[in-house]
């Protein structure tokens, strides 16, 4: 009997060992790409264009952060994708909640094909409605305009919204709207003070993945802002590129600052973000 014990504590040790073998190896080959990017941004230009090239840095420099830092196109963009990605947060909240809370507690008929609409919209290439969007925003003047992407962001990010709020609020008790419409509440009044409080992990983490979203659009911003003026930053990083040299240095830098907030975001935020996605998930 203690062979087999002596036994299955030795399959137990290995299975750990080979666990945290694996998780290791996991983690590094999911962090290369960040850290060597990380690393071009540190280095001179003739370390970059070494071959082969170095695994860590011989002569660090931080001149690559200050082209972009001093670079007022960059500084703009960034305050451009601050307004499109916190004002498509804004709006997909606002009309999210309202839509999710409708599904997940009225009854009403189709609501499954609704449903499924609003899953087929997320799953739209946005590629194909690119030139009939191009053409409306046109006649309309908001072409080179902030408002052109937050509207096309709100389109393509609002049924996430939807979703993710319609599994939170469909596991909070009704009892508890119903103690505040015996109270004098009205429906609304019990949402905006009773669901919405209590589903903030939920409005939490779907605020991130929206916000998240819209700061890493591309497509659109690339397509309906034209002007420095107006464009965010993941259409002006490519632009540290002439006709006859790229600046890998600064494109690099300005992918780590771009990254840095979101990550630093997530890693504050992380017990929030997850108890708002398993709150969706666990039937309580």
């Amino acid at each position: 009997m203690a062979s087999a014990t002596a036994s299955k504590g030795g399959k137990g040790n290995l299975s750990a060992v080979l666990f945290y073998v694996f998780l290791t190896i996991f983690v590094l080959v999911s962090m290369f790409p960040l850290i060597w990017i990380f690393k071009m941004s540190i280095i001179t230009r003739s370390e970059l264009f070494q071959s082969p090239p170095t695994l860590l840095p011989t002569s660090p420099t931080g001149v690559s952060y200050g082209t972009i830092l001093g670079d007022s196109a960059f500084q703009q963009a960034l305050i451009n994708s601050v307004i499109i990605s916190g004002v498509t947060t804004v709006i997909c909240l606002f009309f999210g909640s309202i839509a999710a809370y409708a599904i997940a507690r009225l009854r009403f008929g189709f609501k499954g094909i609704i449903m499924t609409l609003i899953l087929a919209i997320s799953f739209f290439p946005g590629v194909a409605i690119i030139a009939p969007l191009f053409i409306q925003f046109s006649a309309f003047g908001i072409i080179d305009t902030l408002a052109s992407v937050i509207i096309t962001d709100v389109v393509f990010a609002l049924p996430l919204t939807v979703w993710l709020l319609v599994a939170f609020f469909r596991e909070l008790p009704r009892d508890l709207e119903e103690a505040a419409k015996v109270d004098g509440a009205t429906t609304i009044q019990a949402f905006r003070k009773v669901i919405v409080p209590l589903a903030a992990p939920g409005v939490f983490t779907t605020a991130i993945l929206t916000f998240i979203f819209a700061w890493n659009e591309f497509l659109f911003a690339t397509t309906f802002l034209l002007t420095p003026d107006t464009q965010p930053v993941t259409v002006v990083i490519p632009n540290f590129a002439s006709q006859y040299t790229t600046d890998y240095g600064a494109q690099a830098a300005a992918a780590v600052v771009v990254t840095v907030p979101l990550v630093i975001m997530v890693l504050i935020f992380q017990r929030r973000i997850v108890s708002g996605l398993t709150a969706g998930a666990v039937k309580g």
